[in-house]
């Protein structure tokens, strides 16, 4: 791989995206409302890299291989990774839990189904809802990252965070059901 590609600024964005990842989880190994806002402020900028790394990249001219291959590999990492610790911390719990693994099974299951397209040659786009489904998701998440701490602030901010949650979950079962079908014809042929 060349240098210059491992390094362009739209990689390197996703590294932090990446990078950001264990430092959203690792705030929420202190007390207190600080470490919450700060999770969120970790958590916003890498959802904003995820639409700057792949418009520059495209922009720029600068697409790549590991670009491709990364990016999806970032999201789905800082979206699982936050949903896992708001679980543990139990700011989404009870029936908000299924929302929660609806997303999650969704990821999994549209990222295998990827993956063996790919070997295929098939190519499945991401549609205009699909992107909806994840400004939705990352906004639900983002509210509550902040929780109790947003409250304080602005009350309802849990409750608007869980209500976007299940609409991410309504979203992600109908895309999740779009990739299925898209491919089916695929998978059926073996």
């Amino acid at each position: 791989m060349k240098r210059n590609v491992a390094l362009s600024l739209p990689n390197i964005l996703t590294y932090g995206r990446i990078a950001a990842v264990p430092a959203v989880a690792a705030c929420f190994y202190f007390e207190g409302n600080t470490p919450r806002w700060i999770a969120l402020g970790i958590f916003i900028i890498a959802a904003i890299t995820d639409f700057f790394d792949g418009y520059l990249a495209r922009a720029w001219q600068q697409q790549s291989a590991l670009g491709r291959m990364l990016d999806p590999i970032a999201d789905k990492l800082l979206v699982s990774v936050s949903l896992m610790v708001l679980v543990y911390v139990g700011t989404i719990g009870e029936w908000s839990l299924i929302a929660a693994l609806i997303i999650l099974c969704r990821e999994i299951l549209v990222s295998g189904l990827r993956e063996f397209l790919a070997e295929l040659q098939v190519s499945v786009p991401v549609t205009q809802l699909a992107k909806w489904k994840t400004t939705v998701q990352m906004v639900a998440i983002a509210l509550l990252l902040v929780g109790p701490a947003g409250e304080l602030l602005l009350p309802g901010t849990v409750l608007a965070g869980l209500v976007a949650l299940w609409l991410a979950a309504l979203l992600t079962l109908y895309t999740g059901y779009d990739y299925f079908r898209a491919g089916i014809g695929h998978l059926i042929e073996e």
